[in-house]
């Protein structure tokens, strides 16, 4: 997980775009989007991630407090 692919992801993707290449991954078909990751499993994680930060954002939340959020949620399922 790389904290700069996540920002790019979502300040240049729709939600919808987001969602359309999470699909077209599970599916294994090309991305329409430009991702960064060093495998299809990194760019997953960036997807899924902003994906849930733009969802926090739309219900108010500015984007530095739905990142520590998302990050939190996943250092507490590590621990």
């Amino acid at each position: 997980m790389k904290i700069p692919a996540i920002k790019q992801a979502v300040e240049n993707f729709s939600l919808e775009a987001l969602k359309a290449a999470e699909a077209a991954l599970y599916d294994e078909q090309p991305l329409t989007i430009e991702v960064e990751g060093d495998d299809e499993g990194e760019k997953l994680t960036h997807i899924l991630a902003a994906i849930e930060i733009k969802e926090n954002m739309a219900k108010g939340m500015d984007f530095k407090e739905a990142l520590r959020a998302y990050t939190g949620r996943v250092r507490n399922s590590i621990n």
